[in-house]
């Protein structure tokens, strides 16, 4: 049975069911219809001066393209805590449509581990991805505007770029104002993906309206002859892209198939962008729930990294445990073995790809000073010498193993996580950041590039150098940097799988986010706007002769 089937067949509670299961009144919700609604802020103001839950993040290894049950598995964990009688919430990324009508087709779970009304959380939702896109294009239409109406700010460049929430290559850049209009001023543009754009990155790190104004103002859009940034305050957009956030800004509630609470909102990529939900949320989920699971996208070298050196340092929070998902034909992929032989049983494969997982677990457990458990999503075709040989190696580094069988059986499947996970909560931890953010730029890069990637140097191209230096002089260099690159390897190769050769990152790019504050560092070949693949999602998507929607998983 299909993902979709299996949600559709499932019975959901009314979503102000769900909000009475962790004290939030009917008055306190705007309702979405039956199983979905936005919780009023002033939920947060009561709750303020409750001791927070523990807090559990759940990430991975390098993912294989289709990805390796992260979300998934934490359902299945907050579903699993639930089962053995704790008080969990999820706290979740939105899908983007990029990879929906892309190649993962969907981003709510899998199986008996899902969130639903899961068709809805997949497209349009409550429409938070689409008020960011229109407050982003907003802002390059009045950027635009102002440049017909005489330029009084003096725009010599431009460095704002429109969004849409699709893959589109053709889009990656253009020539926009060819219309021949008098005034009109033709220039090059460019459309990121709307989950990538700094509005995104700025919903999700603001910790109320008030703050969400401040750094919406704070956005630099452009510069003069004279190298002066412009900001969208100088335009005055931040007001009217305040207003086009306002509800957005305001967490969506769910529910898992088994009706754990979950509030879903933002949804940044983390190969591109800082890849967690938002703060808001997180925050108010670790009030709502004496255990929280939340998860960062992609591998731990990508999502979990930016997670605790971003999200963590700027909302003052930090996780009590940390879940690192893996699967043994992920393992084995990474291991070198022929994607066509992947179901095969392989000690050999197995044991080359496991200095990946080694090095997730290391990072995570030695650098960051975190409690590490490994949760292997077990697949019918793994076999017991392959489970017990990870299980001897990861005893050889004191961490503990947990098999899942979430998809199949819903918390059910995840309870021995949940049971070990629930231990590891309870034992202290020494938490660190990478870097430091009173060092130079250059060397936070490098902090994340020899310390989590593994890499040996890094090579800057001298337009990133160029960059660099003109952020130090506007006084910006105390910021986080949010590094841009593939998520299947450690390296900047997608197709350096083993990373078995020393190998350099390099840095193409380097782009200033004073809303957002951070830096983005663009390395390898990463773009900021992706492409379908040659065999979209969007083929299989469809209505069938009674309405329902197929194709979405």
């Amino acid at each position: 049975m299909e993902d979709i089937e299996i949600a559709r067949n499932t019975e959901l509670k009314p979503i102000t069911k769900i909000a009475q299961s962790v004290n939030i009144q009917e008055d306190d919700l705007e309702q979405y219809g039956k199983y979905k609604a936005k919780i009023s802020p002033k939920v947060y103001e009561r709750l303020k001066n409750k001791k927070n839950g523990k807090l559990i993040l759940v990430t991975a290894i390098n993912p294989t393209p289709l990805g390796e049950g992260k979300t998934t598995m934490a359902i299945g964990l907050a579903d699993g805590l639930r089962k053995i009688g704790k008080n969990a919430v999820l706290a979740l990324r939105e899908p983007s449509l990029g990879p929906v009508f892309g190649i993962k087709g969907g981003a709510t779970g899998g199986g008996h581990s899902q969130i639903a009304p899961m068709e809805d959380i997949n497209l349009h939702f409550t429409g938070d991805i689409h008020a960011i896109t229109s407050a982003n294009n907003l802002l390059s239409s009045m950027i635009d505007n102002h440049i017909y109406f005489g330029n009084e700010l003096g725009f010599d460049r431009v460095v704002w770029k429109r969004c849409v929430d699709l893959n589109d290559r053709q889009l990656r850049q253009v020539n926009t104002g060819l219309s021949k209009e008098k005034n009109v001023v033709p220039r090059m543009d460019g459309f990121d993906i709307s989950v990538a754009s700094e509005i995104m990155a700025i919903f999700c790190l603001a910790t109320d309206i008030n703050d969400l104004k401040r750094r919406l103002g704070n956005i630099i859009v452009g510069y003069t002859k004279e190298n002066k940034p412009i900001t969208a305050r100088d335009l005055k957009a931040d007001g009217a892209m305040t207003v086009l956030l306002k509800d957005a800004i305001n967490p969506n509630l769910v529910q898992s198939l088994e009706h754990t609470p979950a509030l879903v909102h933002g949804g940044p990529f983390a190969n591109i962008a800082h890849g967690c939900n938002s703060v808001i949320a997180t925050k108010l989920a670790l009030k709502l729930g004496d255990y929280v699971v939340t998860e960062a996208g992609f591998g731990a070298d990508l999502g979990a990294e930016k997670f605790l050196d971003i999200k963590c340092r700027k909302a003052n929070i930090k996780p009590d445990a940390v879940v690192c998902v893996a699967t043994i034909k992920a393992l084995k992929y990474h291991g070198g073995m022929p994607k066509e032989n992947i179901k095969e049983e392989s000690l050999e494969y197995l044991e080359r790809g496991f200095a990946n997982l080694e090095r997730h677990v290391e990072n995570l457990k030695d650098r960051y000073g975190l409690n590490v458990i490994v949760g292997i999503n077990k697949y019918t075709h793994d076999t017991e010498k392959e489970i017990n040989f990870l299980k001897e190696k990861l005893q050889e580094k004191g961490i503990e193993l947990s098999l899942i069988e979430s998809w199949e059986k819903g918390g059910e499947g995840a309870k021995d996580l949940a049971e070990k996970v629930a231990k590891l909560v309870e034992k202290p931890s020494n938490f660190t950041y990478a870097y430091e953010l009173e060092e130079p730029i250059i060397e936070k890069i490098k902090a994340v590039a020899t310390k989590v990637y593994g890499a040996q140097d890094i090579e800057f191209s001298e337009e990133a150098i160029n960059k660099i230096k003109e952020i130090e002089k506007l006084g910006y260099s105390n910021l986080p940097v949010c590094i841009a690159k593939t998520q299947y390897s450690f390296s900047d190769d997608a197709k350096n799988l083993e990373c078995k050769e020393p190998f350099n990152i390099h840095v193409q790019d380097v782009a200033l986010r004073t809303g957002a504050e951070f830096i983005v560092v663009l390395t390898g070949k990463i773009v900021t706007m992706p492409g379908l693949p040659k065999v979209p999602s969007a083929e299989k998507i469809d209505l069938d002769e009674n309405g329902n929607i197929v194709g979405i998983f």
